[in-house]
């Protein structure tokens, strides 16, 4: 499926993806649409078979703060849900979730999608961080069956948790800046909020969003309780995007290394649904950075298929993805000048006749404008084709050079107006793009 890869109505951010059993489950907060805060009132579950990453399944809520589909979990607060993780231990699943403005909860099932019922508040009576709210928990289970809880807000904490109860604080367990943070590292570098560990290959990780910037970034340690240190950064959201917070981390299926994250729609930063990358993990345990992509779980994608102008994962200029309605989404707001840009199509080794069609839905926005295609770039690519867009509705068409092999699509939008009246059409809404083929 490809980015983003749940259906395309979905908005769940902040993902903690886990493997268990023959299914990877997805963990996150739960987006609302046209809302100017973040999150809600539920987490919601959805997981896809390891063999088949295309067949996403909802499982519905799986922890309440308000009534809804069930009774709230939280009889203490009411307050919105954040960013959870869920481990596994001795055969019970465990959720951990930040409480806006509240003690955090515990919650526990005897599967791994849920629901999960409500087992305590954390519970100590020793040093802990961040005001006891335990902002953005992750939680690692290690090979020895001790369990530790990284959290933080501006500031990177860690306790252990009793594996025998996995709700009470150890005592003297507190650490803080686990991630270097003092002055002398930059910004894009110190920690900021995201906690999420892992272990690979023995080596400690702890993934987390920087201070500046939309990143997400990884420090290693050879000890669960750190100190961590800052090896660089997997991926940005916000390149050639409209960029925001970023929170995900990474997850071996079938063999393969998988970045989740999120990335923005609906002109706000409160709008994020869920994207993956494939990285890789070298020898000496470096994470090298990858680019965003339209391509999800897919190798490339289908040109001769419909493709949603909505997974582009290139957007310059102030254009921008939006939803109209529960079936309808498109890149909007676009003006003179503005970039769309997909990766990567696999156009096929065909390279009979000297031209293909290509074909874009458009809603028009009562102006005559044009679309340069270009390939590989859009700042030095090869242009092949210029599709004319009149002032209405409307499928239009464009021969274009007949394209073979595996490249990265733009769209370049131009009023194609000359002279003193260009002046008029500089931030004007040219028109709306829907869903676009190319056709042999």
């Amino acid at each position: 499926m490809p980015n983003p890869i749940l259906p395309l109505w979905e908005y769940i951010p902040d993902g903690e993806p886990r493997v268990f059993g023959d299914r990877v489950y997805l963990y996150g907060s739960h987006d609302r649409i046209a809302c100017d805060v973040f999150c809600d009132f539920k987490l919601k579950v959805w997981s896809a078979p390891i063999s088949d990453l295309n067949n996403w399944q909802c499982h519905g809520d799986s922890f309440r703060t308000r009534d809804g589909e069930r009774k709230a979990d939280t009889p203490w607060t009411d307050r919105e849900l954040f960013a959870p993780d869920v481990v596994e231990k001795d055969g019970k699943y465990y959720l951990y979730a930040y409480i806006v403005g509240s003690k955090g909860a515990v919650g526990v099932s005897d599967k791994p999608e849920g629901p999960f019922r409500l087992l305590s508040q954390y519970k100590y009576d020793c040093e802990v961080g961040d005001d006891g709210i335990f902002n953005d928990p992750g939680v690692l289970v290690d090979d020895d069956g001790r369990v530790y809880v990284y959290y933080g807000f501006t500031d990177s904490h860690m306790n252990e948790i009793n594996a025998e109860n996995m709700c009470e604080i150890l005592d003297n367990s507190y650490k803080r800046s686990v991630v270097d943070d003092s002055e002398a590292v930059p910004e894009e570098r110190r920690f900021y909020e995201a906690s999420s560990p892992r272990k690979i290959n023995g080596t400690y990780y702890l993934i987390y969003s920087p201070r500046r910037g939309s990143r997400l970034a990884y420090a290693t340690s050879d000890s669960p309780t750190g100190p961590f240190t800052y090896r660089g950064y997997i991926i940005d959201n916000a390149v050639d995007y409209p960029g925001g917070n970023n929170h995900g981390s990474v997850c071996c299926i079938n063999g393969e290394w998988y970045v989740f994250y999120h990335r923005m729609t609906n002109n706000t930063i409160m709008s994020r649904r869920a994207c993956v990358e494939k990285i890789e993990i070298l020898p000496d345990g470096t994470i090298p950075a990858v680019e965003m992509t339209s391509l999800g779980f897919e190798e490339s994608l289908d040109p001769y298929k419909i493709t949603p102008a909505e997974i582009a994962c290139v957007l310059k200029g102030g254009c921008y993805v939006t939803e109209k309605d529960l079936f309808t989404r498109v890149v909007t707001n676009i003006t003179d000048g503005n970039i769309i840009g997909y990766k990567y199509f696999d156009f096929g080794k065909d390279n009979t006749g000297d031209t293909m069609t290509f074909c874009m839905k458009i809603k028009g926005m009562g102006t005559k404008c044009k679309v340069r295609i270009l390939i590989d770039s859009y700042e030095n690519g090869e242009q092949v084709g210029e599709l004319s867009v009149g002032t209405g509705d409307g499928i239009y068409r464009a021969k274009v050079k007949n394209i073979t092999g595996r490249h990265s699509l733009y769209l370049i939008a131009e009023h194609g107006v000359e002279g003193w009246t260009a002046q008029y059409f500089q931030g004007k809404p040219l028109f709306e793009a829907e869903e676009f083929v190319f056709l042999k």
